[in-house]
């Protein structure tokens, strides 16, 4: 009996050495060769990826050694079942950490990648929730796993969890709405932070947070308007930084009758051309719009590099023209309005 036992302890510590030796292997493997191939590649993605996978792969296989050394021994079969079982939920968070870190790392090197692009923000603003996401399913993952290992039945669980999460959802309705809207606009963007945005409203500001709920609009006034990403979802808006952040410019302005026309449109295309900040390519344009009660009406266009400075440049063009105007007899007239008093019969 002495002689059986001492062979089973003997070829559990065999076991033991041999998974030992083939976890050092594989680091020397993956550290040394692995590394190698990696280098070689175009991308840094798998170079990150086996430094942080390495010391995971190293104890998977020193566990499972540890585990199948375990199951082999003659001892009774309960404290198998706890020894064994304990190795196990070892084995299956050291399989689900490795996983984790693997999917962390993928969402770390895409964030690097995309650091000077536009999206950027928002893609900082979308991996916490990935991770979070990624988090949950792994841990729901590896629950399952174990409870079956452990023959318990997985069928009742996911019965009350179905249950309380349909409680769940009829409870917080309106809040799961405005979350699936806030993942809505993430993956459709409509809007970047950053980007000018004028709601059907009429408010108009620059996005400076998608949440999950809700959405942080600063307004040209400095305030702070909160929207629920539901009501984003549901209502137009005008993204005024999208294609690109020049914006056109508009001024109306009437000349008395009897001005030349075509002097006027050439005065005010040359007097937005004299401000810096208007681009030359579009050129500006101007226009003959209408007749007016008392005045010709015109209209000049013009673009500017970005919508944050067009009020400022509609301000340098509207002082140039009353100079310019002014220096060449262009008269803006006032309202007129002609009243005729008939004498009444007696």
């Amino acid at each position: 009996m002495l002689l059986l036992w001492a062979k089973e302890i003997l070829g559990a510590l065999l076991i033991l050495a041999l998974f030992w030796v083939l976890a050092q292997v594989a680091s020397l493997f993956l550290t040394k060769w692995g590394k190698r191939l990696a280098s070689s590649t175009a991308t840094d993605l798998d170079d990150r990826l086996l430094q942080r996978i390495i010391p995971h792969v190293s104890r998977l296989l020193i566990m499972s050694g540890a585990y199948l050394a375990i199951r082999s021994l003659p001892l009774h079969e309960k404290l198998v079942m706890v020894f064994s079982g304990l190795l196990f939920i070892i084995l299956v968070v050291i399989v689900f950490n490795l996983l984790y870190h693997a999917f962390d790392e993928l969402l770390q090197w895409y964030i690097t990648r995309r650091q000077d692009d536009d999206d950027a923000l928002l893609s900082r603003t979308m991996i916490p929730m990935a991770e979070k996401i990624a988090m949950l399913f792994l841990m729901g993952t590896a629950l399952i796993i174990v409870l079956k290992h452990f023959r318990y039945d997985i069928f009742s669980l996911v019965t009350a969890l179905g249950i309380g999460s349909l409680a769940i959802g009829m409870a917080a309705k309106e809040t799961l709405a405005h979350m699936i809207s806030g993942f809505t606009l993430m993956l459709d963007r409509p809007f970047r932070i950053g980007d000018r945005i004028q709601l059907a409203a009429g408010q108009t500001g620059d996005v400076i947070d998608i949440g999950l709920r809700s959405t942080r609009i600063k307004t040209l006034d400095n305030q702070l308007l909160i929207i629920p990403n539901s009501d984003l979802c549901n209502t137009m808006l005008i993204n005024q930084a999208f294609p690109d952040k020049r914006a056109k410019g508009r001024i109306d302005i009437g000349v008395a009758y009897g001005s030349d026309v075509d002097q006027v449109k050439d005065l005010l295309v040359a007097t937005a051309q004299e401000v810096g900040d208007v681009l030359p390519d579009p050129v500006p344009e101007a226009y003959f719009v209408s007749f007016g009660d008392s005045a010709l009406n015109m209209s000049l266009f013009f673009w500017v590099e970005e919508y944050g400075g067009l009020f400022a440049t509609t301000d340098k063009i509207n002082r140039l023209i009353l100079r310019r105007f002014g220096e060449s007899g262009v008269e803006i007239p006032f309202p007129i309005r002609t009243v005729i008093m008939e004498k009444g019969l007696d």
